[in-house]
């Protein structure tokens, strides 16, 4: 052996030792040092986690009636990750899935897929890792043939599970105060700390919107899970252990089903009057509050829908017709996100404005037909002429005039179109100090804000318009001006001053405000809360749908009390004079010929008529009241979009309520003694499930 060949065996001899080296300390630090983590990876690969999830709470009424309950289904679902593993990515089992289920394998496919922007429901819009429902109204035989024969669909499972159910007791459906449920996504799974929730999970629900979203932790419970043992080829050998899933809690809330489904057919049948009256009436909303709690006891809006249409998936056709505006968008709370001129119903924040500016409350105005504000001349509602008068008979007869004379004078006095350093602006002040403007704070999601527009605001919006404003001035609107060139020449005028002094708080503009009209925008809400505060002396309440969470045993989880309310800054003998004329409306006012009739004298109901004109659009229908004038209990406000005046649609609607609620004129009553309940209802463990 030469040299050469001695010194290469020499290195071969040292790569095997140093790599029979290596190889014992990776096997000492693998059994030793890190032999307890591998131990349980071990034994992980023997077990699989279940996660077993709770039976939802229910949401019932003031008297424990179910407004949401469980019903017991069998569902069908598809676990799409075990599907795609097969050779044929799940075909072979679709087909025969299928043919059990009576239905196609292609409409199988469809509901598997996974949502995203470019995939149009049907589809999974949950986590991808959890079996998918694709029947939840599986035929017993059927499913039966499905769980005894699981090597024919492997990925496919069987079982009795909860589905939410909407009974209509008493007729009541408050369908976008209640909410909905769907699927949570894989991305709130991992963004959601402390939720367990994991992609074994066949039936994880998040609530959407209303009260489901709002109180989904209560609602939800606590899932269990549990954990079995498996073989090689993953078929379950055993049980290792198990937790039971705690039931989630039951949402007591203020609404009352006799008084929600009188509130809803009431709306419903205003909507058809005025349509066949000639009016579009195309949107509506009514509300009952509690004007000494602010506790909600009715709020239906129109066009309304099945929830039922979320339980088992939705198509995209169910999902844009819900979203469309073709169907009236469905989905929106006309009671909290409809934005609407409010019109005379706003003369309580007006009168208000006037007295805290100087006026004398008990002294004498003339409401003439028109009032001159600069150039351009103000009318009354079709022109009529009043006379002299006192506030209370302004708000009674519903003068415009006065108040047109009010905002004017406020305007001048704040500079006009130079204003002073520090304008007073009256008006818009006490409507903010009303609550308009912003949020009540309700416990529901999405509620709008409004509109109360000032300086501030008129300058930010000419910012946005200016470009399209200096256009139309330099242009014209030649679509207009052979069909009607009297009205193009006018919105080219208007133009051309918005393009250059767009900025500017106008005269007309504060004398549109002083009567709820022109970029005036309010919620039935924020107006129902206006009104419980004239009638409950000023306490600006913050309305409330919850009552409380009461535990599966009958026991009392939580309260759920309204926050403390803010205070008017209107004194007592003001907000008195106010209801002194709003009981006038109702007796001798705007509303007298809709209440001829009505039985003033067991319940005597004040409110006030409102008329908004919308440009391009037929006139806003409202009528804002509380009950009983002398002792105020209930706020009832009703809202119709395009439904004409607020005497001919509006107030037909609150007095059908008021009549459905007292039991007045042969109907029985809905509430006990004309109150609501004062305790929390009894309930049963199973309170309002059914197999």
């Amino acid at each position: 052996m030469n040299s050469r060949t001695h010194f290469r065996l020499l290195v071969l001899y040292v790569m095997v030792g140093v790599m029979l080296l290596v190889l014992m300390g990776r096997l000492w630090t693998m059994q030793v040092l890190d032999g307890a983590h591998y131990r349980q990876v071990a034994a992980e690969n023997r077990t699989r986690d279940i996660v077993v999830p709770a039976v939802r709470g229910l949401i019932v009424d003031v008297n424990g009636k179910p407004l949401v309950r469980n019903r017991t289904a069998l569902v069908v679902s598809v676990d799409r990750t075990a599907l795609f593993r097969q050779k044929d990515r799940g075909r072979a089992v679709l087909e025969r899935l299928a043919r059990t289920l009576g239905t196609t394998r292609e409409a199988l496919e469809l509901k598997i897929r996974l949502c995203s922007p470019t995939v149009k429901r049907p589809c999974w819009p949950g986590s991808p890792y959890q079996p998918i429902p694709v029947d939840d109204r599986a035929d017993p035989k059927r499913a039966l043939q499905i769980m005894e024969r699981q090597e024919d669909f492997p990925g496919v499972t069987a079982q009795l599970q909860a589905v939410r159910e909407y009974p209509r007791p008493d007729g009541a459906r408050p369908v976008q105060a209640l909410g909905y449920l769907q699927p949570i996504t894989q991305e709130e799974i991992d963004r959601r700390k402390g939720l367990k929730v994991t992609g074994y999970s066949a039936v994880d629900l998040i609530g959407r919107d209303g009260l489901e979203a709002t109180y989904d932790a209560d609602l939800r419970g606590e899932p269990g899970y549990r954990r079995v043992l498996v073989d090689s080829q993953g078929r379950v050998t055993g049980t290792a252990a198990e937790k039971a899933p705690v039931s989630g809690g039951t949402l007591v809330t203020s609404i009352d089903a006799k008084i929600q489904g009188a509130a809803e057919k009431a709306l419903e049948n205003a909507i058809k009057k005025a349509r066949s009256g000639g009016e579009k009436a195309d949107a509506g909303a009514a509300l009952v509050m509690d004007v000494q709690t602010g506790r909600v006891v009715a709020m239906a809006s129109y066009p309304t829908y099945d929830p039922a249409v979320w339980t088992g998936g939705i198509s995209q056709d169910e999902y844009e017709a819900l979203l469309g505006k073709k169907k009236g968008e469905p989905l929106i709370s006309r009671v909290t996100q409809g934005q609407y001129a409010p019109a005379s119903t706003f003369k309580i924040s007006s009168v208000s404005a006037a007295v805290r500016d100087g006026y004398d409350l008990h002294g004498t105005y003339s409401c003439p037909g028109s009032f001159k504000v600069g150039a351009r001349s103000f009318r009354n509602y079709e022109g009529r002429a009043h006379g002299s008068m006192n506030l209370r008979r302004a708000l009674v007869v519903s003068c415009d005039t006065i108040f047109y004379k009010f905002a004017y004078e406020q305007w001048l006095r704040d500079g006009g179109m130079k204003p002073v350093r520090n304008p007073k602006d009256p008006m818009v002040r006490m409507a903010r100090d009303f609550g308009f403007g912003k949020r009540t704070g309700i416990d529901v999601p999405g509620e709008a804000d409004g509109r109360i527009p000032d300086r501030q605001w008129k300058r930010e919006y000419w910012n946005a318009t200016k470009k399209s404003d200096c256009k139309a001035a330099k242009e014209g609107y030649p679509e207009l001006a052979k069909s009607d060139p009297s009205r193009a020449a006018y919105l080219k005028s208007v133009a051309a001053e918005n393009c250059t002094e767009g900025y500017v708080w106008r005269a007309g503009e504060a004398a549109n405000f002083s009567i709820g009209q022109g970029d005036v925008l309010v919620t039935p809400l924020q107006l129902a809360r206006a009104y419980a505060a004239v009638a409950n002396g000023g306490r600006l309440v913050v309305p409330r749908v919850a009552q409380a969470v009461v535990r599966p045993d009958g026991s009392v989880a939580r309260r759920i009390d309204p926050p403390p309310p803010g205070r008017l800054p209107v004194p007592g003998h003001v907000l008195k004079y106010i209801r002194s004329g709003l009981e006038g409306v109702t007796k001798e006012g705007t509303a007298a010929g809709v209440f001829k009739g009505f039985p003033l004298d067991k319940v005597q109901v004040a409110g006030k008529t409102g008329t908004g004109e919308v440009w391009g659009k037929g006139d806003t229908s409202w009528f804002a009241s509380y009950a009983p004038a002398k002792k105020p209990q209930f706020a009832v406000v009703v809202m119709v979009s395009q439904g004409g005046t607020g005497g001919g649609t509006a107030a037909p609607a609150v007095r059908e309520i008021y009549e459905a609620m007292y039991g007045l004129n042969g109907k029985q009553p809905a509430l006990r003694d004309g109150k609501l309940p004062t305790t929390l209802p009894k309930l049963r463990q199973d309170s309002g499930r059914k197999p």
